[in-house]
């Protein structure tokens, strides 16, 4: 287990220890999404520059293809 305190001043951040961050493969910069989970537990998931190409994909796909979607739903 991984205990870490948070700083708060204009905005918040955690500090982590260099090792840590390290065994995770993290780096300075990273960018994480902190979702709550049905339990009430949270996930920390770092953010993937893949699933912003692929989320602009499918809104695309969704806004073009609507009537098919809409057709395939009923």
């Amino acid at each position: 287990m991984l205990s870490f305190k948070i700083s708060a001043g204009r905005s918040s951040s955690i500090a982590l220890p260099k090792e840590k961050m390290a065994q995770l493969g993290w780096k300075e910069g990273d960018t994480f999404y902190l979702t709550e989970e049905a339990d009430g537990n949270f996930r920390l998931s770092r953010h993937r520059s893949d699933h912003d190409r692929q989320m602009a994909l499918a809104e695309r796909i969704m806004h073009d293809d609507r009537e098919i979607l809409r057709a395939l739903a009923k």
